[in-house]
């Protein structure tokens, strides 16, 4: 009984971990994934008006991040 407890345990992760991939996984989903992930560091967003040393501020800020994306398109780590 166990045993059967466990393949069922079993079952239902590998079937978890399936749909995970799946989702993760789709054609045509790669922008709107990197923009999630993007969104998810909470950075600051653009409230209108003329701020060209809060925009250069906010680039600097950011810089490391876009140079990762750079690098990974780069290398084909990331299709864009």
């Amino acid at each position: 009984m166990a045993a059967a407890r466990t393949n069922a345990q079993i079952a239902e992760a590998l079937a978890t971990l399936t749909n995970i991939v799946a989702r993760d996984n789709q054609p045509g989903r790669e922008g709107e994934m990197r923009l999630e992930r993007f969104m998810k560091q909470k950075p600051p967003t653009f409230t209108g008006g003329y701020n060209p040393d809060g925009a250069y501020k906010w680039l600097e800020e950011h810089a490391e991040m876009f140079m990762m994306f750079a690098s990974l398109k780069i290398e084909g780590g990331v299709k864009m």
